[in-house]
């Protein structure tokens, strides 16, 4: 049995992963942590938690504790992941990894001379979706991969949004790296990985064209993958409309699908098209979670593992290293 600790039981505890460690198999939260008690122990109660902590040091060497959920801002992934290890306790930690590169490679060097597990949450690995869109890949459905081309927009945010501590420190370099880019892209870039492994060059520019905080907030980028496939993206968080969409392009037809917004894939070739129809999950992270669960347990393989959480990380840096 895993029996979890969460550090950083906020918003996205409550439904998106939260709720899934109890409902999965041989899984159940027994301790959660934040450092505002009141809220803390709120939560506990709320979702029926035996324990709560302010402090993570406390929660990590809860002796029922075997297993830690790491769902803090990217700020502190790092500190905390490396006291898990130093403990001996598997981790599971919330996208994107670190709050950079070198502080990803750190956790995957600790876990890797400790022999502990530790998996990242792409969550989207494990969705229907995803997972029905690399089997129609697989069987060339679309014939040879040639080209992916992603569009993705956001309008600025408001005032309102800038304001609201619970939303403002994705806009931080400090505590998330980055600001919207690095926040939402890691699920993308991990797709493409998921999908089609390795890359050989990485190219783009970043830069500050709203002003509204000091994180970029624009990206455009290439990728080239070692199989020949190439990949071309633009994120634009300042947009007078929201937008997002992706489409695969193959030697005999062509695959769209949305990574946020959509619950369908729409296969074309040449006149006729098809639809595949998913339903929304209710906990998003739950399949996930399920897998990381029989991972640590030892019956099953790690669904992301640290290092492919890394390199995302090295994606993302270097499509932002040249400044516009």
């Amino acid at each position: 049995m895993i029996n979890w600790g969460i550090i950083g039981c906020g918003d996205v505890t409550e439904v998106k992963s939260g709720p899934a460690f109890s409902k999965v198999p041989d899984s159940r939260l027994v301790a959660v942590m934040r450092r505002n008690a009141s809220k803390a122990a709120d939560y506990a109660n709320r979702h029926n938690v035996p324990r709560w902590y302010a402090d993570a040091d406390e929660l990590i060497h809860d002796p029922e504790v075997n297993a830690i959920y790491i769902a803090t801002p990217p700020s502190s992934h790092e500190e905390y992941a490396l006291a898990a290890i130093r403990a001996g306790k598997p981790v599971y930690v919330e996208k994107p990894m670190a709050l950079n590169y070198a502080a990803a490679q750190n956790i995957v060097n600790a876990a890797a001379e400790a022999n502990i597990k530790v998996t990242v949450a792409h969550y989207r690995r494990q969705w229907p979706l995803f997972l029905r869109l690399k089997e129609l890949l697989q069987q060339k459905i679309i014939g040879d991969v040639r080209l992916v081309q992603l569009q993705f927009y956001k309008p600025a945010p408001t005032v309102a949004e800038l304001a609201d501590e619970k939303i403002a420190w994705r806009f931080d370099p400090a505590i998330a790296g980055g600001g919207l880019f690095h926040d939402l892209a890691p699920h993308q870039l991990d797709i493409l990985y998921y999908l089609f492994g390795d890359v050989k060059t990485i190219q783009g520019i970043a830069l500050n064209q709203g002003g509204f905080y000091a994180a970029d907030d624009i990206v455009t980028g290439q990728l080239l993958f070692n199989n020949g496939i190439l990949f071309s993206g633009s994120w634009c968080f300042t947009a007078a409309e929201a937008s997002d969409h992706c489409t695969i392009i193959g030697s005999e037809g062509s695959i769209r699908f949305s990574f946020f917004s959509g619950k369908s894939i729409a296969v074309q070739k040449g006149t006729q098209s098809t639809r595949f129809d998913f339903d929304p999950l209710h906990h998003v992270q739950q399949p996930m979670i399920a897998q990381t669960v029989q991972y640590f347990l030892g019956y099953a393989p790690n669904p992301c593992t640290a290092a492919e959480g890394a390199e995302i990380m090295r994606w993302i840096e270097t499509l932002c290293l040249a400044k516009g």
